[in-house]
């Protein structure tokens, strides 16, 4: 619509400008149906810029070689050329310049034309028209490639939010598996020791239901600190979340351990410093689910904890004296470009967390997230032993 707006503009303003001159004109009628038509087809210049320059041009050469005289200013040429520079190959657009240029000195050598500023002034209309279609055409060019940026910077941002996301999701997975086997492990072992002391010994069965109820209400409080870190604060303000776990604060865990059975010892080596808040709840996470490996499957009676400190490092180990499979290392790849998760940990059924389980390969993303490593199998006590090296700068 724009561009058969302009088309008829250029028609009625050609018009207008030869009516003072029409008894001058040798070809009237021939002369307005020029001037129209060397307009009109910029209707459509946008979708055959090259097919329209040379309609255009056609009754532009017919009003030179046989009106001549008054002939209108070349609007309707110079918007075709414009066109053509605009939205042709750069192959093309030379093409064009050295036929227009060929034809602007051809119609100079007709007769009526014998000033010599009239074809410096048409090279500088045709000029102008060529150098703004340029212009255009790089501005285009600059926006869309500015788009595409945006769209792509776009596509990255949403993609590494995904990432983020997937990242965060695993993060609570591990979390929540941690917290939720190790208690209702507990929680299981002390239900059949219950069952196995009744009726013959009520009180002992009843110490049993005692630390079944107290190891549930831990188990609430620490998914209400998880919960607390996953739900958004309803009035603006910062939601009260508890401080996540530490490998300084064992003790409540061996003590459930120790009531689930098993004689845990634990020894700390070097001189006990101030760990980073991911590593340090990597040591304390991997502690908690080895025991809860072995209260599930060793069948031993005894276990022990080992924190080392040392330089640039800390390393945990749980062992115990119940059945160990095969050795098993796991740690970053040796090529720096590798970054991918290590495979987990492989075991004998013995060992497993059961069909789908996660406490063995939850233990290895834990250690690989940190950049550690991590060895599983037998213990020298001839049970298992699960060694994790963390950095600690």
């Amino acid at each position: 619509m724009q561009d058969l707006a302009l088309a008829l503009a250029l028609a009625a303003y050609n018009v207008g400008s030869l009516i003072p001159e029409t008894r001058q004109l040798p070809l009237p009628y021939a002369a307005y149906a020029a001037v129209i038509l060397q307009v009109l087809p910029l209707t459509w210049r946008r979708r055959w810029p090259v097919a329209v320059f040379f309609v255009v041009g056609i009754p532009r050469n017919f009003y030179d070689l046989f009106i001549g005289n008054f002939a209108p200013l070349p609007l309707g040429p110079a918007i075709a050329y414009y066109t053509v520079m605009d939205r042709s190959s750069t192959r093309t657009r030379w093409i064009i310049s050295a036929v227009l240029l060929a034809g602007i000195i051809r119609s100079q050598m007709l007769p009526g034309h014998t000033e010599p500023y009239d074809f410096f002034v048409d090279l500088l209309q045709f000029l102008v028209a060529g150098m703004a279609g340029i212009v255009t055409r790089t501005r285009r060019a600059y926006v869309t490639e500015v788009e595409a940026r945006a769209d792509q910077a776009e596509a990255e941002r949403d993609r590494q939010a995904a990432l983020a996301a997937a990242q965060e999701r695993t993060r609570i997975a591990r979390e929540l598996h941690d917290v939720v086997a190790h208690h209702v492990s507990l929680m299981a072992v002390q239900s059949e020791a219950a069952a196995s002391l009744l009726p013959d010994r009520p009180e002992a069965a009843g110490k049993s239901v005692e630390i079944i109820g107290q190891t549930a209400r831990e188990a609430l409080t620490e998914l209400r600190r998880l919960l607390g870190v996953l739900r958004g604060p309803s009035d603006g303000r910062p939601a009260a979340t508890s401080p996540s776990p530490s490998i300084s604060e064992l003790d409540e865990v061996l003590v459930q351990v120790r009531q689930a059975g098993i004689a845990v010892d634990l020894r700390v080596e070097g001189s006990p410093s101030k760990l980073a808040p991911g590593v340090d709840l990597t040591a304390y996470r991997i502690v908690q689910e080895a025991l809860t490996n072995t209260v599930r499957h060793s069948g031993a009676s005894q276990a022990a904890v080992t924190v080392s400190y040392e330089p640039g490092y800390v390393t945990v180990s749980v062992a115990d004296a119940g059945r160990g499979p095969v050795a098993v290392t796991v740690g970053r790849s040796a090529d720096p470009a590798d970054h991918a998760p290590p495979d987990p940990p492989k075991a004998n059924g013995a060992r497993q967390a059961g069909p789908g389980g996660f406490g063995l390969a939850g233990i290895a993303e834990r250690v690989a997230s940190c950049g550690g490593s991590l060895t599983v199998g037998p213990s020298q006590a001839g049970g298992f032993a699960v060694t994790a090296r963390l950095p600690a700068p």
